[in-house]
């Protein structure tokens, strides 16, 4: 290894989170929904969760940690029930810690128990938040509360289930929400699941021989043997119980789905919208080699989601498909904080160059998006030191200009490496330098949407073009720390109104029914 200096860690971006239930007597659900959120894992990786209910009350084990860290077979097995939810965690609002993992469990004022699992991000939480208060919901003397606009949905809808039905409480509480969300929630007997009315982050339903299940991606049905049902619509409801599924609708659909998703968050063996992830991948590749094409030896891939691309790039260029890069499948985010002596190691602790395979190449290197540029830095210079003589480096995606408030944890504006300078020639030019490739190209928007076969219509493309399909607040409303700092105002407040002080929303009710590891 060279003795420059390290680069910058950049994290990809981040995959906002998986949701998933399951409602089947006589099933084991509480592992069918463990199987599902293995196969969300990719979604979330700071926590994970499930709850059960058995029709009497709704149990909820949570922690920090992946899937396969979080639980074990004797917690599994001692969930017993007929319908379960689980939750993977990457944080777009609020910190990481145990209190905001999820599902969020709330106790209704008759007793009865709710939890909720939330995929996305809302943009009118304080609002949300300012209306918990006034009902008395949120405790600010609290220390160690949870600070999610997903524990903010959770104590709006058990204190609606205090006067009529969950079911009629999320009828009345979801028309006044305002961003991304992908729901499953339930209470001892019933799950249900809801969509918002943009449809931003994809939510299947599935069906099992006794029951049913509902997934953030397909994927996760297929892990579980559940058959493809549908899609749940934008601005959909769901209820599902002995008396079968029933369907509603809280708001008239508008659909704006996450383009992203196709490019880098979905697995590619999921289905959105119906066009199969690897197939638009594939595409996007193939389009990619038509737009931007220059003489190579090689194509190789970023693994994993720079993969496909790679192949549909080889496919239409005639030039050969290569593995250049091998990834180490067993590095994920950790807790543990890496030492200046990792730090240097960088992006080598993620990928290992195959020096035999691109020694004296003209390589065309495809991933599929850059963000601060650290990674292709670090990389390009890699594949030079391993021996390739040319790197040209293709990108699945157009330039990332713009932060994602609907769920994707994207830097802010001057993070952003094409966000630096506004001529798009320019940009590419100093992208390109700063980067240190010989050539760069990325795909464009046109290209991308073509390749998706959904209309331009019904895709949130504003990480690309900056246009929010959902209206944005002030940027005072807006951020991952929005609700702890609203929540630590008001608790400096000299004037903490008594009656929220008085509220009998102690951590031990709230977590009535919640296991916890010690």
């Amino acid at each position: 290894m060279t003795a420059q200096q390290p680069l910058p860690e950049e994290n990809p971006p981040g995959e906002e989170c998986g949701v998933f239930g399951v409602w089947a007597p006589g099933e084991e659900v509480a592992k069918l929904t463990y199987y599902g959120l293995y196969a969300l894992q990719h979604r979330g990786q700071e926590a994970a969760g499930i709850a059960v209910a058995d029709g009497s009350q709704v149990l909820v084990f949570k922690d920090l940690g992946l899937v396969s860290q979080v639980f074990e077979e004797q917690t599994l097995a001692a969930m017993e029930g007929h319908v379960a939810i689980g939750h993977c965690r990457y944080s777009t609002t609020g910190n990481t810690t145990w209190e905001n993992a999820q599902p969020v469990f709330r106790n209704t004022a008759a007793g009865t128990g709710v939890a909720l699992g939330h995929n996305g991000n809302l943009v009118n939480s304080t609002a949300l938040v300012a209306r918990a208060r006034e009902a008395g919901l949120i405790n600010t003397r609290v220390p160690g509360a949870a600070t999610t606009d997903s524990d903010i949905l959770g104590a709006l809808l058990a204190h609606g289930a205090a006067d009529s039905s969950l079911e009629q409480a999320a009828l009345e509480l979801l028309p006044t929400v305002r961003g991304a969300f992908c729901l499953t929630f339930m209470d001892e007997n019933t799950l249900y699941a809801a969509r918002d009315p943009h449809g931003v982050r994809p939510l299947s339903l599935g069906r099992l021989d006794r029951g049913w299940v509902v997934a953030s991606e397909t994927a996760a049905l297929d892990i579980v043997g559940a058959s493809f049902v549908r899609d749940i619509e934008p601005g959909e409801l769901l209820a599902i119980d002995a008396d079968g599924v029933r369907s509603a609708r809280f708001a008239n659909p508008t659909p704006k789905g996450c383009i992203f998703e196709y490019v880098y968050l979905a697995r590619p063996d999921s289905t959105i919208a119906g066009r199969s992830v690897h197939g638009a991948r594939v595409e996007i590749g193939r389009r990619l080699a038509r737009e931007c094409p220059i003489d190579a030896d090689l194509v190789i891939g970023v693994p994993e989601s720079g993969t496909p691309a790679a192949v549909g790039y080889a496919q239409e260029s005639g030039i050969p498909y290569g593995q250049g890069l091998m990834k180490n499948a067993y590095v994920g985010r950790t807790f543990i904080q890496p030492s200046q002596t990792i730090r240097q190691l960088g992006i080598r602790l993620k990928l290992n160059p195959l020096k035999e395979v691109i020694r004296g190449k003209r390589l065309i290197v495809v991933d599929d998006s850059i963000v601060r540029g650290n990674t292709q830095r670090a990389l390009v210079r890699m594949l030079r030191e391993a021996g390739a003589v040319e790197v040209h480096v293709r990108i699945a995606s157009p330039p990332v200009k713009w932060p994602c408030f609907y769920g994707i944890d994207f830097p802010s504006p001057a993070e952003l490496i094409a966000n630096a300078v506004e001529d798009e020639d320019e940009m590419l030019e100093a992208v390109r330098h700063a980067i240190n490739a010989d050539t760069l190209g990325y795909i464009s928007l046109r290209g991308l949407i073509a390749a998706t076969e959904q209309p331009t219509s019904r895709l949130c493309s504003a990480c690309f073009d900056g246009q929010y399909p959902i209206e944005l607040p002030s940027e005072t409303a807006l951020g991952k720390n929005v609700i702890e700092h609203m929540l630590a105002t008001a608790a400096r407040g000299a004037g903490v109104r008594a009656d929220i002080a008085a509220a009998d929303v102690s951590p031990e009710a709230e977590q009535a029914s919640v296991l916890r590891h010690p």
